[in-house]
C-alpha cells in the first residue's frame, strides 16, 4: 500500500523546463508542482521463471555433473549457468557458478565482470573494483566493465574517476542512449547544468528511432513523461518487452526524480522498475541497490559465500 500511497502523492514528478524559449538549460531538471495530475502507471505482468529456464539449469546441471570435461569446458558451463541463474534472479547461486568458472579458467574476463557487478550490489565497492580491474587487464575492449566499474564509482561517489570510464564507454557507441544516460547521470554529481548541456548536445547529435531515445527526450525537457510513460505500451509487442522497456523507464524517471530532489516519487518509481521482474536488467539491479541506499529494502546478501557447495 505504501507504494500506492507514495504514487497518489506523486504531482508533476517529471515535468522540465521545454528547451524552447529559455535562455540557459539552467532549469531543466526543475519541477513544477502546481496544477498537475498525479501520472498514469503502466504496468506489465511480472515476468517469471518459464520452462525453458527450468530444463536449461537442469540440463547445465546434468552437463556439470559429468566426468570428461577439461577445465576450459567446465568454466564455460559454469558461467553459462552463471548467467542463466542470474536471468531468473537467483543472484547468489549466479556469483558462486561465477567463482567457480574463476577457479577452472582465472583468465575470464566475462566472469571477473560479473562478481563485480554483484559485488557493487553488495557495496562492496573495492573488491569491485579489483574484479573490474581484473577484467579489463584481461579485455582491454570489453566495453561493459567500464560501464560496471563506472557505476562503482558512482554509488562510492568517486564522481571524477566514473566519469572517465563512463566517457570511454559512450565514446565507443556514441549512438547508444543508454551510454548517453549514465554518462549525464555522473557528469550530474559534479555540475548538472553542465551535464545537461551535454547532454541536449549528445541527444541533438546522435538521436535516432532507437526507444531508449524516449528517454533522453524526457530528460532533456523535449517530451512530457506522463505523455512518455503512456505511449510505453503502444510501441511493445509483447508482454517481456513492455515489461523490459517499464523497467528502464521507471528507474531513470526515478533517477531524474532524485535529480529533482523528490524523493518520494524516486523510491515510488524504483520500485514500479523492480516490479516487471526483469532481473538480469542493469536498472533491476541498481533499482533495488537505490532503495537499499534509501533503507527501503534488505541488503540480502550474505557476508560470505561457501563457493564449494555443490
Amino acid at each position: 500500500m505504501e507504494l500506492w500511497n507514495q504514487l497518489g502523492r506523486l504531482s508533476c514528478v517529471f515535468i522540465v523546463c521545454a528547451l524552447a524559449g529559455c535562455s540557459s538549460h539552467s532549469d531543466v531538471l526543475s519541477a513544477n508542482a502546481k496544477n498537475m495530475q498525479p501520472p498514469s502507471v503502466v504496468l506489465a505482468t511480472p515476468l517469471q521463471v518459464t520452462y525453458q529456464n527450468e530444463l536449461a539449469l537442469a540440463r547445465l546441471g546434468q552437463l556439470l555433473a559429468t566426468n570428461d570435461l577439461n577445465s576450459d569446458q567446465r568454466a564455460a558451463l559454469f558461467y553459462e549457468r552463471g548467467m542463466m541463474f542470474d536471468k531468473v534472479g537467483l543472484r547468489t547461486m549466479a556469483r558462486i557458478d561465477f567463482s567457480r568458472a574463476l577457479r577452472e579458467k582465472p583468465d575470464f574476463a566475462e566472469a571477473y565482470n560479473f562478481i563485480g557487478v554483484y559485488l557493487t550490489q553488495q557495496q562492496d565497492f573495492d573488491n569491485a573494483y579489483d574484479a573490474f580491474d581484473s577484467a579489463l587487464e584481461l579485455a582491454p575492449g570489453y566495453d561493459y566493465a567500464y560501464l560496471n566499474r563506472g557505476i562503482a564509482l558512482y554509488y562510492a561517489h568517486r564522481p571524477e574517476l566514473a566519469i572517465k570510464d563512463m566517457e570511454v564507454f559512450q565514446q565507443r557507441k556514441p549512438d547508444d542512449p543508454y551510454r548517453a544516460l549514465w554518462l549525464f547521470l555522473t557528469e550530474a554529481q559534479l555540475d548538472r547544468n553542465k551535464a545537461m548541456q551535454s547532454l541536449v548536445k549528445r541527444y541533438d547529435e546522435h538521436r535516432s528511432d532507437e526507444w531508449g531515445w524516449n528517454i533522453v527526450k524526457v530528460y532533456t525537457g523535449k517530451q512530457d513523461p506522463a505523455e512518455f510513460i503512456r505511449r510505453i505500451a503502444d510501441s511493445t509487442d509483447s508482454n517481456r518487452q513492455l515489461a523490459e522497456h517499464l523497467c528502464e523507464a521507471y528507474f531513470y524517471l526515478a533517477k531524474l526524480s532524485q535529480l529533482q530532489g523528490n524523493t518520494d516519487a524516486a523510491d515510488a518509481y524504483f520500485k514500479l522498475s523492480l516490479a516487471n521482474n526483469v532481473f538480469d536488467f542493469i536498472e533491476h539491479r541498481y533499482a533495488l541497490l537505490e532503495l537499499q541506499l534509501a533503507n527501503q529494502a534488505p541488503n540480502s546478501y550474505p557476508e560470505e559465500l561457501d563457493f564449494e557447495a555443490e
